[in-house]
């Protein structure tokens, strides 16, 4: 079985005859693995200057300060970057291309220079003050001093790090090391870098539509992600859908005594249990009718990629400190499918705030991770049709007196927009030239998974312009994105810078 699968990726990808013949040529990844030692401390000093600047996506003042910067980086390299924005008060995209004479295909590279919110108490340094770490939480180190190779297993801890500005230092120094060992990139370079992403990319739609000539290309290269938890080197070619659901569930008017009013009040706690525990069970498996009814198969080519990925699964549960998974099958298997996530469930109080009262409303928080051919409207749809059939009124807005009373379950129901999943064909031309390339400038095969299970708006750059649409992460996969200490081991940035190298100098089909 293993054979037979083995020689399915195979036939398919064309892996091997790829990587037999990438081996031939000179080795890039040399050159660049040593400009990047040379140059360890030279690139950290930009990165962390970088970092330094706050870039909580909803404050456009920081946005618009990191843009200035980050322009600046690249008009050090000889680029001539520009804004491309949707309007004033609106996080500003940049753009700069590098044309290269004689090539044959042009590729934009994306990545995204905003930050999740902080929470600065929960850091053990400020999150925007860089600090490097003899590990993962080890103790504060001097990376400044000396003048040695530095410890790749360093940590440098600060709010993007990880996500997303590692993207960006890894682009823009890959174009140092193909300058510094003579070589021209063989494709035409497009560099677009998105202000908005931790926002959801609410103006992005308008701002490629409106730009759609000065962006059009052969193929679009997504840096954002993490790596494959084994620490090899990786490749994404869909990433699944995303959509937001808060749900507020209607008690009494205000807090009841538990003792005088229990069992007849309705308890907006227990109402949020059990909604929660009917939509998913505890294996994760979507009990919602209609929900995954245009889930789109797997392919030959897809499923051979998952079954040739390593073991992920035992490292992590030790590292989780987890006795079990939801379901039978690997992570991998699991992020194939669509999944409704609980965020979190509010109600009352508990520990030493308990009170002995029925609550006056309970809260939920949804996310709903979607894969090809499912929809946000359909999702949505199959949710509020459910919640119906159980006897539950739908608003979408603070309920009147009137309301509250004539309805016996009462739910207030707030959307986002969402977007769908997306899956580029993993046997395209391109898509084995992207494989060859990177595993060429990694010196090993690269990992590829068919499609990550956290949500990038890939469908939208392949929609507005009909291209394939290819994820490259580098970042580490315990980088605590979106959390408290987020941190970019540095071995990651030097292959990241490695991997790019190859996607800018030795990409070809």
């Amino acid at each position: 079985m293993k054979a037979r699968v083995l020689a399915a990726l195979s036939a398919v990808l064309g892996a091997s005859s790829l990587w037999a013949a990438a081996a031939t040529r000179a080795s890039l990844h040399d050159q660049v693995s040593a400009w990047s030692r040379a140059h360890q401390r030279q690139i950290l000093g930009e990165f962390s200057d970088f970092l330094a600047l706050p870039d909580v996506a909803t404050n456009i003042s920081d946005i618009d300060a990191n843009a200035k910067f980050l322009m600046k980086m690249m008009e050090a390299r000889g680029l001539k970057p520009r804004i491309l924005s949707a309007g004033p008060d609106t996080p500003p995209d940049i753009y700069a291309e590098l044309k290269v004479p004689g090539v044959r295909h042009t590729v934009v590279y994306y990545a995204h220079y905003d930050g999740q919110p902080v929470t600065p108490s929960q850091w053990r340094s400020p999150p925007f003050t860089p600090v490097m770490r003899d590990g993962l939480d080890g103790k504060d180190v001097d990376w400044r001093a000396g003048t040695g190779p530095l410890d790749p297993e360093w940590r440098l801890y600060a709010r993007g790090s990880g996500d997303d500005k590692d993207s960006e230092e890894a682009i823009l120094s890959a174009l140092d090391a193909l300058k510094a060992a003579g070589r021209q990139p063989s494709v035409n370079v497009k560099l677009f870098f998105d202000g908005e992403e931790e926002q959801g990319s609410p103006h992005i739609e308008a701002i490629l539509r409106a730009n759609k000539e000065l962006l059009k290309s052969d193929l679009w290269i997504i840096g954002d992600g993490p790596v494959h938890p084994s620490r090899r080197p990786q490749l994404y070619f869909g990433a699944r859908g995303d959509s937001g659901l808060e749900i507020t569930v209607y008690g009494p008017i205000k807090a009841m005594h538990s003792g005088h009013y229990g069992n007849w009040v309705p308890n907006p706690a227990v109402m949020a249990a059990e909604i929660v525990a009917s939509l998913r069970d505890s294996e994760g498996r979507i009990l919602v009718p209609g929900y995954s009814d245009h889930v789109r198969p797997l392919t030959q080519a897809e499923k051979a990629a998952l079954a040739a990925l390593p073991d992920a699964e035992t490292g992590l549960k030790k590292e989780l400190e987890i006795g079990r998974s939801e379901g039978s099958e690997r992570l991998v298997d699991s992020l194939m499918r669509p999944a409704i996530n609980v965020r979190g469930i509010e109600s009352g109080h508990v520990g030493a705030e308990a009170t002995n009262a029925v609550p006056v409303d309970a809260k939920i928080s949804l996310d709903l991770r979607l894969v090809p051919d499912q929809t946000p409207e359909e999702a949505r749809a199959s949710i509020e049709a459910f919640l119906k059939s159980k006897g539950y009124t739908l608003i979408d807005h603070e309920p009147s007196a009137t309301e509250r009373m004539a309805a016996p379950r009462l739910l207030r129901i707030q959307w986002d927009s969402g977007y769908p999943g997306w899956r580029t064909d993993m046997s395209l031309p391109v898509s084995k030239a992207v494989i060859a390339a990177a595993s060429h400038a990694a010196g090993q095969p690269v990992i590829v998974m068919p499609m990550l299970g956290g949500s990038v708006p890939m469908y939208l750059f392949a929609n507005v312009f009909g291209t394939p649409v290819i994820g490259v992460p580098i970042a580490n996969h315990d980088d605590n994105q979106h959390a408290k200490d987020e941190n970019l081991r540095l071995q990651n940035l030097w292959d990241g810078i490695g991997t790019y190298a190859g996607l800018l100098g030795d990409l070809d089909w």
